[in-house]
């Protein structure tokens, strides 16, 4: 099979993002095309290296909005740590930052499943009305899915 250059690679995603209703993927996959396409790959490297990070950064910021516009108080706060609901929030917070770095580890390891887990994802969008919430909680779910094989078939 010959090899995909990467801007056919890019369009696919782009009509694989238009198609799943994805437009961070189909906007991701187009900003990186137009670096491609107009000389600027030198940025190539820090996007990948400080991409993530910044990223993180926006989420970040959006998810604390509410704190800075006062919608939630401490009076909000306080049932995280007395309630069953509020326990299993911070469980849940933490078990998922978890499986993230797993994630992380394993497309460090493995970039090229970043392909199944965007294809997987539109499948989620598509036929399950899911909604992307990114390749990094994808990735570390497959990170546990692949150690859960490993531990079951090794025995």
């Amino acid at each position: 099979m010959p090899m995909m250059s990467g801007e056919v690679m890019l369009v696919i995603l782009i009509v694989i993002g238009l198609i799943g209703r994805s437009p961070i993927i189909a906007t991701a996959a187009s900003i990186l095309l137009v670096l491609k396409l107009t000389a600027l790959e030198r940025f190539f490297p820090t996007v990948e290296r400080r991409g993530l990070e910044l990223g993180l950064l926006f989420l970040t910021i959006s998810v604390l909005v509410p704190f800075a516009s006062e919608k939630i108080s401490w009076k909000d706060v306080t049932p995280l740590f007395t309630t069953v609901v509020g326990l299993t929030a911070l469980a849940g917070g933490a078990i998922a930052t978890w499986m993230n770095g797993k994630g992380l580890d394993l497309l460090r390891t493995e970039p090229h499943m970043i392909v199944g887990l965007v294809i997987g994802s539109i499948i989620g969008i598509v036929f399950f009305r899911g909604i992307p919430v990114g390749p990094l909680m994808a990735a570390g779910i497959t990170a546990f899915v692949l150690k859960l094989w490993e531990w079951f078939a090794g025995r």
